[in-house]
């Protein structure tokens, strides 16, 4: 049942890459050498030997804007065995936010990462929560092994843009099948 249902995350959800606003991406406590590209990017996020890091602790706070309206379904965060992250925090268009607000407001969803999902299976968000998102803060607030650097391979949002959801037309394609 669980292949199941990760099959049907990818036929009905797409890659929301490029629909990021490039321009107004954030992270705080982002290492200097090893920032949120090396996360976000194509091509840089599927090589494992890039990484974003944290910097002074093993928090980040990540701030994303999208081009127009999203839904978000799932998310694929990555990350190596030890200092792969463990608790995040998603917050939906909650602009402005750092470290010293962040606990001021109820996250949309918390997840706990497995091992599984650090190692890239896809995290199903509670998608009532996610159903008109012009930003997403990702608040990483601690990691696997507790240690003082967190390290990110792969950011990975998945979902279908507001505009484009046409659920006459979805069932005609399942219909045809």
């Amino acid at each position: 049942m669980a292949a199941e249902s990760a099959s049907a995350i990818q036929r009905s959800q797409v890659d929301l890459l490029e629909h990021i606003d490039w321009r107004g991406i954030e992270c705080l406590n982002q290492s200097g050498t090893h920032t949120v590209a090396n996360a976000l990017k194509q091509g840089y996020r599927e090589d494992d030997g890039l990484n974003l890091e944290s910097d002074a602790d093993e928090q980040l706070l990540i701030y994303i804007p999208f081009t127009q309206v999203i839904k978000l379904h799932s998310i694929v965060i990555k990350g190596p065995e030890e200092e792969g992250p463990k608790t995040v925090k998603l917050y939906s268009n909650k602009e402005n936010m750092g470290f010293s607000n962040v606990n001021d407001y109820p996250p949309s969803d918390t997840v706990e990462l497995s091992a599984e999902n650090i190692k890239g299976k896809p995290v199903v968000l509670k998608y009532v929560k996610f159903q008109n998102v012009r930003s997403l803060t990702i608040f990483i607030e601690d990691n696997q092994s507790g240690s003082e650097v967190t390290k990110v391979q792969k950011i990975a949002l998945y979902g279908t843009t507001v505009e484009t959801t046409d659920m006459k037309g979805l069932k005609k394609i399942e219909d045809q099948h």
